[in-house]
């Protein structure tokens, strides 16, 4: 059956040295939907392969107690979100801007606000995914009776809920609880464990003794 399948795609000697691997690698090829545009299958007819999985949004951001302190508009606070890049700064405020000033502060699409001002709709998509990500913003359907049965993005309170949240979570860990020092010490020799596995860019390792013995 394996040999017939390969036969089908392309006819070639079974004796040849080279037919196993040549097979093997069409099969492969054929079995994984994920990539390409191989229309074969091995039911009836021809399906539709995907596009090769996009990597995530990154929600990278310049959290420091300094630059928070030293926000005071949005420009600030684009810079704090959007490190680097002025362009996503620009698209940002684009965005907030529109969404807060809009008639009941609701925008059907976020294109024509951003094509009046010159943002290209690669950093348009890119910012909006950031701040929907980051729940700065949410995109709510035409079946919303909040919104009066209206599609389109709106500002949204997600992003400051999480941190008045994360701020709770953070005083909460810093009291010596009697009940949480075993846990705590259970994390630590869980990190310390999880340490030796680590074989990234920023693996430390220990240097070895003259001798060539063990870690100093």
């Amino acid at each position: 059956m394996f040999a017939r399948q390969c036969a089908l795609l392309n006819p070639i000697p079974t004796d040849w040295p080279g037919f196993r691997c040549k097979a093997r690698l069409q099969v492969l090829m054929v079995t994984d939907f994920n990539i390409g545009h191989f229309p074969w299958s091995r039911g009836q007819g021809h399906i539709h392969t995907q596009e090769p999985t996009l990597k995530m949004t990154s929600t990278r951001i310049e959290l420091s107690f300094n630059k928070i302190n030293r926000v005071t508009d949005l420009a600030d606070l684009s810079e704090l979100l959007f490190p680097g890049n002025r362009n996503q700064q620009h698209a940002f405020l684009v965005i907030w801007i529109s969404l807060k000033w809009a008639d009941d502060c609701i925008v059907p699409n976020l294109a024509i606000p951003a094509e009046k001002h010159g943002v290209s709709r690669r950093t348009l998509e890119r910012v909006r995914a950031k701040m929907r990500r980051m729940g700065l913003i949410d995109h709510v359907s035409r079946f919303s009776a909040e919104w009066g049965c209206r599609e389109g993005w709106v500002l949204s309170a997600r992003f400051e809920r999480a941190l008045r949240a994360l701020a709770d979570k953070i005083a909460q860990v810093k009291r010596p609880n009697a009940g949480a020092k075993d846990k705590d010490e259970f994390l630590l020799q869980l990190a310390d464990t999880r340490r030796g596995d680590d074989c990234g860019p920023e693996y430390d390792v220990q240097p070895r003794d003259a001798d060539g013995g063990g870690m100093r």
